[in-house]
């Protein structure tokens, strides 16, 4: 899933070097529009997203100091 956002950067770099600032501008445009839609897929996919435990407050069993001062 990198190919495209790493082949629109480098349209976007062969543009910028070839004079054609209009095009090199529009690629990467369309480079960090990939990049946002690929992180936000990684992230929140159940099957292939980032696993953030510190969210996770179900699997939490260690007892907390505010439950203990009682």
């Amino acid at each position: 899933m990198m190919v495209p956002i790493f082949a629109t950067l480098l349209m976007a770099l062969t543009a910028a070097w070839m004079g054609r600032q209009a095009f090199a501008i529009a690629c990467l445009i369309a480079c960090l529009l990939l990049s946002i839609g690929l992180f936000l897929f990684e992230a929140y996919s159940p099957d292939y997203g980032f696993r953030m435990p510190w969210i996770q407050t179900q699997l939490d069993d260690a007892p907390s100091p505010a439950r203990n001062r009682a």
